[in-house]
């Protein structure tokens, strides 16, 4: 086996916990690295881990880290060979992937072909059409005029779903389940749109009732190989925006796996993709039909479940498919073993509509043992600016199956402390003692506002709520350990999915 590492020197275009998870990667390949940062994040952990470490400008993302020209000369400067821009920021430009290739410096991702295909949801669904990958029935073209969305909406039929053509992160996305509501919508929808993206551009698609969010992980290289790591369900999300993951989804019939991982791998070879991508669907629970949705042409917040059932390192996997590299395994030495989850940690504050809550971090204690993993880039004293996204962290843990995985999060999330800041820990606890997480087949991506609602005032930052996560925790281990001996038990405490409720009710009982 050849053990030449795929680069020398890689430039990691991005901050952070996944400016911090590239570069171990890179680390355990033998490959130098070169951190970028911006004047907020001087003291930033990526900053510490590199080998080499560049300012590019003042704290805004426009100022730094979006920066093409800074990057770019950095990369020069410094002697790097590729650059790896993670997720967000520059990952998915097509400019910066070209002014990249005519630098003579490998960008770790797809062509810019690629991504302006995928880039662009009308062009997507034509693209994916013609491959026969199963889209929602919609549009193919951006609406031209409200008359013309009134005549589809109506050949199509009610509920339907907006969505912006430049679209991403649920923006410039609104449901619409009435007549009256579609032309409101249509100019809110195109406002979002103009101000997110600079392109006001909306399309019409029939509104799936109550779907699941599956997708599946693709890895692509230049000798024509298209495979897949399987699937992940991010049905859990607040306002189109993931919080929990996890792998295998619960609900997929094997046959219903094959058929969509295979169209996935279809939707790749459309395209020519080169690196790691997700391929995400819509999934009918009622009907078990799914329908393509968009590519995310990068590596996904979400990509340590995959890793966790797969045992493959996808960081390691893009650096060798981006050096010209056949991939390093073949789809028949890929299994999914287990079941593994993981929540999303972000600095917010639920009490001001889920506001990004910077501030000093006071106190933290990380999680630890058996198949537990934290991806992050904090330490007690860090500042967590105000620039940037809220997310902090990201928790991941393995299981045997899916009950064994939703025991160790638990327990997991039990250990977790962390205060000085506002944060959404509580909230993650109180989903995996909830009876419908539990059973998982009714969860879909209304599953927050149907069973928590807006107002999410229990995932409160303070060390209070993280002794009543023990509590909640210890009493959930408890229920286990009765239904493992076989204990029938009785009563709301020793019901399975109301072990927050009690812990609820020992906090109010506290604050009274």
């Amino acid at each position: 086996m050849d053990n030449t590492p795929p680069f020398r020197k890689v430039l990691v275009a991005n901050r952070g916990e996944i400016a911090l998870r590239v570069m171990r990667g890179c680390r355990e390949l033998g490959i130098a690295t070169v951190a970028v940062f911006s004047e907020a994040d001087a003291e930033a952990l990526h900053v510490r881990a590199a080998d080499e470490a560049f300012c590019i400008g003042p704290a805004p993302s426009a100022e730094s880290y979006l920066r093409q020209d800074k990057l770019l000369e950095v990369a020069r400067a410094t002697g790097a060979d590729a650059i790896h821009p993670g997720y967000g920021f520059l990952s998915e430009n097509a400019t910066f992937a070209r002014a990249c290739a005519a630098a003579g410096v490998v960008f770790v991702g797809p062509s810019p072909e690629s991504m302006e295909v995928m880039g662009d949801k009308v062009s997507a669904r034509k693209a994916m059409i013609a491959a026969g990958v199963p889209v929602v029935p919609g549009t193919t073209e951006p609406l031209a005029s409200p008359e013309e969305a009134v005549r589809v909406a109506a050949e199509i039929g009610y509920p339907v779903m907006l969505k912006a053509s430049a679209g991403g992160g649920g923006k410039g996305m609104r449901a619409v389940m009435t007549p009256d509501q579609l032309l409101p919508a249509l100019r809110a929808a195109q406002s979002e749109a103009r101000n997110s993206f600079g392109d006001d551009r909306v399309y019409v698609e029939k509104l799936v009732a109550a779907p699941r969010h599956v997708e599946v992980q693709v890895l692509s290289d230049t000798h024509g190989n298209h495979l897949h790591l399987f699937e992940r369900d991010c049905s859990i999300q607040r306002r189109h925006q993931k919080l929990v993951e996890e792998s295998p989804c619960p609900v997929l019939r094997d046959e219903v796996r094959q058929a969509m991982t295979k169209v996935a791998t279809q939707a790749a070879a459309a395209i020519d993709y080169v690196g790691a991508g997700t391929v995400e669907f819509l999934y009918d629970n009622a009907t078990e039909d799914f329908y393509f949705l968009e590519m995310n042409t990068r590596l996904q917040v979400e990509h340590p479940v995959t890793e966790m059932i797969t045992g493959i390192d996808l960081v390691h996997a893009q650096l060798v498919v981006a050096a010209g590299h056949p991939a390093p395994f073949t789809q028949d030495q890929l299994t999914q073993t287990g079941h593994a989850i993981e929540v999303r940690i972000c600095a917010e504050d639920p009490a001001e509509n889920f506001r990004p809550a910077p501030g000093r971090i006071a106190a933290l204690r990380e999680p630890t043992g058996p198949w537990v993993r934290v991806d992050a880039a904090w330490y007690p004293g860090y500042e967590v600016p105000i620039f940037y996204d809220p997310m902090l962290a990201k928790l991941i843990v393995w299981g045997a199956d899916r009950d064994a995985a939703i025991r160790r999060m638990r327990r997991a999330l039990a250990e977790f402390a962390l205060t000085g800041i506002r944060h959404n820990l509580a909230f993650h606890r109180a989903v995996m003692s909830h009876a419908p997480f539990i059973e998982g087949t009714t969860v879909d991506t209304g599953y927050i506002a149907r069973h928590f609602g807006e107002d999410l005032t229990l995932a409160e930052g303070t060390e209070d709520d993280a002794r009543v996560a023990m509590i909640a925790a210890a009493i959930a281990a408890h229920e286990d350990r009765k239904r493992a001996l076989g204990a029938a038990g009785s009563g709301a405490a020793t019901e399975p999915g109301n072990a927050w409720a009690m812990a609820g009710r020992l906090r109010a009982l506290r604050r009274s």
